[in-house]
């Protein structure tokens, strides 16, 4: 079963036991958390090392990152910026959803840089670089994506993680009930529409009414969209009469079976090679060859129905009285 891909960003040295401590409530959950350090990257021999982090970072379905005061490991990749911070914007490029937590006294700092950034001579206590800041005042410029929350300790970071996963949850469950809702909403404006052309053209029609309804019944006989489903025909099936069919199926490929190998309770059956055998197991056409009318009310698909030719040929498999 697919499970959600976790990565989790950030240095490593001075948030080890933070790391730690995430990926056991990420696994808790029953999701893949993804680190170095378990393996969980596979290194590429002829790439460097970020390179394949980064790669895999694609693959994952949600990015957590933990800043505190250190830089980090600066990347080969993209000057002036560290693994990490490259980590981050790799996931916010890709549309991955990425959640960022500060240590809180970085956090706050970042508040006296944002005043002081200016001042070249400034020396910060928390941050071991002040690009740390410069990073965090970027990631607040962007547009979407990019909640930062701060956190005194770990059991913060998992409680809004927790809280967010099920907010997550929950509108997947909404969306699915309102795709279904949609779905009625469809069929219902299509309902509608069909009854509108039916006053439209009755109103404006000179014909007798009676006729005219029976016409429109005629045009969404059941038996259509039955035929349609059997022969998975991608496109609208009409005919009025048994000629009419008989030249539809003759174009798919289907010839008139013998009666007499009919199956039980069978009116009518139509072959066609490697594929098998419609049955009509009601008349479908009256004495002079044209076609009853049904309602959807009254119509059952088991009426026509579709006999696949591997039954047959299992049907003999079993026949002790087969002389080959």
């Amino acid at each position: 079963m697919a499970k959600p891909r976790v990565f989790l960003s950030s240095t490593y040295y001075d948030l080890y036991q933070s790391r730690e401590d995430i990926e056991r409530f990420v696994r808790s959950l029953g999701y893949d958390c993804i680190r170095h350090e378990t393996g969980a990257i596979p290194y590429a021999r002829d790439a460097r090392l970020e390179a394949s982090a980064y790669r895999e970072i694609e693959l994952c379905d949600m990015l957590v990152t933990i800043i505190g005061g250190k830089f980090g490991t600066e990347s080969k990749d993209a000057a002036g910026a560290s693994i990490t911070q490259n980590e981050i914007m790799r996931a916010l490029e890709k549309g991955i959803q990425v959640y960022i937590f500060v240590e809180q006294n970085t956090l706050t700092e970042y508040n006296i840089w944002k005043i002081n950034k200016d001042n070249a001579s400034m020396r910060y206590r928390y941050a071991d670089d002040p690009r740390i800041y410069v990073f965090l005042d970027h990631l607040h410029s962007l547009p979407q994506n990019n909640p930062i929350t701060g956190f005194k300790t770990v059991a913060d970071v998992t409680s809004f993680l927790q809280d967010q996963w099920a907010g997550l949850f929950q509108r997947y469950l909404s969306q699915q009930q309102r795709t279904t809702e949609l779905s009625i909403i469809q069929d219902m404006k299509g309902v509608a529409a069909t009854l509108r052309e039916m006053v439209d053209y009755l109103s404006t029609s000179h014909q007798d009414k009676d006729e005219a309804l029976k016409s429109i019944i005629s045009f969404n006989n059941p038996v259509f969209n039955r035929l349609a489903q059997i022969t998975k025909t991608p496109y609208r099936v009409f005919f009025t009469n048994h000629d009419e069919m008989a030249a539809w199926l003759e174009v798919r490929g289907y010839t008139a079976h013998d009666s007499t190998f009919y199956s039980e309770n069978s009116v009518e059956e139509w072959f066609r090679d490697k594929s098998g055998w419609i049955e009509f197991k009601r008349a479908i056409f009256d004495d002079r060859g044209d076609l009853l009318r049904f309602s959807p009310s009254v119509w059952n698909d088991d009426w026509i129905q579709f006999r696949p030719a591997e039954s047959q040929k299992a049907a003999f498999a079993d026949d002790d009285d087969i002389p080959f």
